[in-house]
């Protein structure tokens, strides 16, 4: 069996729940959920003053600044004193002017160096959430050691704020992040993916964990990026598209969440200072917008979309599988088994996605084999039917068709198109026959006898795998019952 792909990359799919958003205008629910995040990080970025190997090299006005080994870099430096000395406060009057709620992502390290900063925050009742112990990748971090900065942070973080934090951040993460932070316990959600517009729950090793994701594209980041915005007006068009599509997605019954990403050091700066303002007034000035702090939402998840466990297939061991979907291709169980030692993951999880696993099985079987599935199939109407010989399922379709009630003339028709389908063919006639009556099967069945062979042969496997979509849809219907 392949390694088990570790990505999901089905996630909601086409049937995204409805968030059900708080409105404040306390009518129905809102179009959109709005978050603004401040990456608070200075003092606790690279230095060879923090104990670091060299200096700051990311997100700055420096753009594609190099880090510069055993050495200071004090334009670095005082680029992210200026995020701390006024950057910060001139975002802390913009949001506290207009009472608008903020979720904080702060860096023990940096939480640590300016008390009156974290006194502010509080002022204002801004949720303060980790954002690690200090602004640094963690990339090459083992576990055992990103485990030990994520509790020294926190015990900072309790120390500074008076209160452990809900929620975690790293953003320069490492593979074993969210799976420590879930192991951690503790923790209302955690933000290090990008993977979604609305939260989720992530299975680990140890715990659930909600992941309400975060942004790189509506984030002041892209000012010191290649590439990305060179001016306010370029930031504010950027939101402010977000946020008009989600909220005529939200108009459509398809709500969402638009996240916002800022750093005192980038728009903290007066010029684009000025767009972010432009954009808040412009929230405001729209009905229906819960704008949010990250645990607000996490608690308003927990309470509508708490964890349960999903029907999931791809987790089932060899003999599970099989006993669920062996009977999915007419007494033809080979086809699960080579779908599951294929390997799945969580994009089979779907009637859709599982169907597509086991129908690529019986597309990639011999011409015999696909032949031998093809003639496993029962007469429609036929002996086995009257004999009361059919599988379950096959029993349950034809009778959903109404086959089980034919007239004695009905019954002769059917026998002798059965004759003589099979001696032209060599295999019995095949239809997914959901959602037909009586009168379509028997047109149906008159048309494709003037198919030739290789024609009738590939239309008789496109019904066989229509049947196998069908019973693995019923089945997924049966475990959510």
């Amino acid at each position: 069996m392949s390694e088990r792909y570790p990505r999901d990359l089905l996630g909601y799919g086409r049937t995204p729940p409805d968030p059900k958003w708080p409105n404040p205008a306390g009518s129905g629910n809102a179009r959109i959920c709005v978050q603004f995040v401040i990456n608070y990080e200075e003092g606790g970025e690279n230095a060879v003053i923090h104990g670091d190997a060299a200096s700051e090299a990311f997100l700055s006005e420096i753009v594609g600044a190099a880090a510069w080994p055993g050495q200071r870099h004090m334009n670095m430096e005082s680029i992210y004193e200026y995020g701390a000395r006024a950057g910060f406060w001139r975002l802390w009057r913009m949001f506290t002017e207009r009472s608008m709620p903020v979720t904080v992502y702060g860096v023990a390290t940096a939480l640590e160096r300016n008390p009156e900063a974290v006194a502010a925050m509080q002022e204002a009742e801004w949720e303060i959430a980790s954002h690690g112990l200090k602004w640094i990748e963690y990339k090459d971090f083992s576990a055992e050691d990103e485990r030990a900065h994520m509790r020294e942070a926190m015990a900072i973080h309790k120390a500074v704020t008076g209160e452990r934090p809900l929620g975690w951040y790293t953003g320069r993460s490492s593979r074993h992040t969210l799976e420590l932070v879930a192991e951690e316990g503790g923790f209302l959600y955690a933000s290090d993916a990008y993977a979604d517009d609305l939260p989720y729950w992530q299975e680990t090793r140890t715990n659930p964990l909600l992941v309400i994701p975060y942004t790189l594209d509506t984030n002041d980041m892209r000012f010191a990026t290649p590439q990305g915005f060179n001016s306010g007006e370029q930031f504010f068009a950027f939101l402010k598209d977000a946020f008009d599509t989600l909220y005529a997605e939200g108009e459509a019954g398809h709500a969402k969440m638009l996240n916002v990403g800022l750093h005192c050091r980038l728009v903290g700066r007066p010029a684009r200072a000025a767009a972010l303002a432009r954009f808040l007034d412009y929230v405001q000035s729209k009905p229906d917008v819960w704008v949010a702090r990250r645990i607000d939402v996490a608690r308003h998840w927990r309470e509508h979309f708490p964890h349960a466990p999903r029907f999931r297939p791809s987790r089932m061991s060899a003999g599970e599988f099989l006993s669920s979907f062996g009977a999915v291709f007419e007494h033809s169980p080979f086809l699960a088994d080579r779908a599951h030692a294929a390997g799945l993951h969580d994009a089979h999880d779907s009637p859709q996605g599982l169907a597509g696993a086991m129908n690529r099985a019986f597309r990639e079987a011999s011409d015999a084999e696909r032949l031998g599935v093809l003639k496993a199939h029962p007469d429609l109407a036929g002996r086995l039917a009257l004999s009361g010989e059919l599988t379950d399922q096959s029993k349950a379709e034809q009778a959903g068709a109404g086959l089980d009630r034919l007239t004695s003339d009905e019954l002769d028709r059917f026998t002798e198109l059965n004759r003589r389908y099979v001696e032209r063919f060599g295999f019995p006639f095949i239809v997914a026959v959901k959602g037909l009556d009586k009168a379509a099967i028997l047109s149906a069945f008159k048309a494709r006898l003037d198919n030739d062979r290789d024609l009738e042969f590939a239309t008789a496997c496109r019904e066989v795998e229509k049947i196998a979509r069908l019973r693995i849809k019923s089945i997924f219907d049966e475990k959510a019952a």
